[in-house]
């Protein structure tokens, strides 16, 4: 990293970042969505010394699903604060990488000119949303639902009629695919996730802006028990985000000029690079495979050589957490070492999982330790059903390297290097090779059904279901005694015409 030679008026600095929790023991007391963004904004404003709200140009929100009925929240926040930004906008929905676009996109603005000051705002009030709810019903609500609840479709597609309907069901595909390709043995694959989230309980405990202050060892996270219940295989309740909270974050974008006219100290001046994303098909079946990511490679690397910054540069990073898979396959592409903790905010467990507002929780705390004199952080984020990816660096010098505007745009590359997805067929019957799979549980830790991604001899792709009483299929899918990816079977249809696993008698494990 070299000093910048850009006009001041064209680097994008971040110069305020605020978050809130908010945990009232009476629901009726808790804040919305609206009240949580809207102190967090006021909290960037004091951080950045106070004034900034009223001369926004530009404010950006991130979509929220815990009180549908506030959206569009982004007119009335504006108004709110006291503010008449010429740009107002909202995402389309709540999705884990809209924090790090919308910085991208606000450092392209400030990059050619077009707006001097903008804010990135987002909250959710799941925990809130979900108390009332059970208060005016009389019965519990789960946040974790509420993802699941927005998929399901009066008609369900392919996928859902097995079970393939929210995150925490698609994301086991890429972690089971993933550790067979490692070559790990199930124990193996488990403890790498239980080492990588003990470390996010560990940062979390040290973090104010966390949600959860308490660290779990890696036995906790990977032992089974009524208090860590299998939620998807072969993930435990203490592995998936933690979507019950109330948390808003937000933080403030300007010209380095700007910055400097109003005051603020250079060494709370954190700058923006350049970053990237590519993506996955929108349909987790119309991937090419479930080990890796195309689009996750080329957002990480394109974003390093867009700043000419190499692994050993960057002190921090922050890799999008929502299941282990996701920073597993991060951590790979960087060869991030386990022993280095792969968030600075706590991760969506212990962090906390706000949807699709994490990431402004992560640049919340990375800024906070550039200031702190780490020089380079890397903030990677994920959304949908691991199919969107943007990575952005930021540093406590200038990135000599970024300029402004660039595009972030790597699609094509991505797709250039990702091999071809193979045609999914939704009825058939005959012999097939497991490609990957998961077993879906019941919220009291028993198993609903398994659900097995198979691929025929002539490499199509179809779903097969393994029915909860099949005990035998079952513990050979999670015993971990074999490594079922790869070995084969047959798909047979139901009397309801669902299809079904049967696996080879030989392949079963006692």
């Amino acid at each position: 990293m070299t000093g910048a030679t850009h006009d001041p008026e064209r680097i994008p600095v971040i110069v305020g970042v605020g978050q809130v929790n908010d945990r009232p023991s009476d629901p009726q007391a808790g804040l919305d969505s609206f009240g949580l963004m809207l102190a967090a904004l006021r909290a960037a404003d004091a951080d950045a010394g106070h004034g900034w709200l009223a001369s926004l140009n530009s404010l950006a929100v991130v979509d929220q699903i815990s009180f549908r009925n506030l959206n569009p929240i982004a007119p009335g926040l504006a108004k709110a604060l006291g503010a008449s930004p010429g740009r107002i906008e909202q995402t389309p929905v709540a999705s884990g990488d809209s924090p790090i676009l919308l910085l991208n996109e606000a450092a392209n603005r400030i990059g050619a000119g077009e707006i001097k000051v903008a804010a990135i705002v987002g909250g959710e009030a799941l925990r809130t949303a979900a108390q009332r709810a059970a208060r005016e019903q009389g019965t519990a609500v789960a946040a974790q639902n509420a993802s699941r609840a927005a998929s399901t479709r009066k008609n369900p597609s392919f996928r859902q009629r097995y079970g393939l309907t929210a995150p925490v069901d698609i994301y086991p595909l890429y972690e089971n695919a993933g550790r067979s390709a490692y070559g790990q043995s199930l124990a193996e694959g488990q403890r790498e996730s239980a080492a990588i989230w003990s470390r996010f309980s560990e940062v979390a405990d040290r973090n104010e802006g966390a949600w959860i202050h308490r660290p779990v060892s890696i036995d906790t996270v990977e032992t089974p028990t009524a208090d860590n219940r299998p939620i998807a295989f072969p993930y435990t309740k203490l592995m998936v985000a933690n979507s019950s909270v109330n948390q808003g974050a937000g933080f403030i974008v300007s010209s380095l000029a700007e910055a400097r006219r109003r005051g603020v100290p250079e060494d709370r001046i954190v700058y923006v690079g350049n970053g990237a994303a590519a993506h996955e098909s929108e349909d987790p079946l119309g991937r090419d495979r479930y080990d890796r990511s195309s689009g996750m490679e080329v957002s990480i690397r394109r974003t390093l050589a867009l700043n000419e910054v190499t692994v050993p540069d960057i002190d921090l990073v922050e890799l999008y957490s929502c299941f282990p898979c996701v920073p597993k396959m991060a951590r790979r592409i960087l060869d991030w070492p386990i022993e280095r903790p792969a968030t600075v905010f706590g991760g969506l467990t212990f962090g906390g999982g706000p949807i699709g507002n994490y990431m402004s929780h992560a640049v919340v705390s990375m800024v906070q330790r550039l200031r702190g004199g780490q020089r380079v952080g890397l903030l990677f984020a994920n959304g949908g059903f691991a199919t969107h990816n943007h990575t952005i660096i930021l540093a406590g010098a200038p990135i000599g390297a970024a300029r402004f505007p660039r595009t972030f745009d790597y699609q094509e590359e991505a797709d250039a290097n990702r091999g071809t997805a193979p045609i999914v067929i939704e009825s058939y019957s005959g012999p097939a090779t497991i490609e990957s799979y998961t077993v879906l549980y019941e919220r009291d830790g028993s198993v609903k059904h398994g659900v097995i991604v198979a691929r025929t001899a002539d490499g199509r792709r179809t779903l097969a279901k393994v029915p909860g009483e099949d005990e035998a299929t079952i513990a050979y899918l999670i015993g971990g005694n074999s490594e079922p990816v790869g070995k084969s079977g047959d798909v047979v249809a139901d009397d309801d015409g669902n299809q079904i696993w049967k696996i080879a008698h030989s392949q079963h494990e006692h």
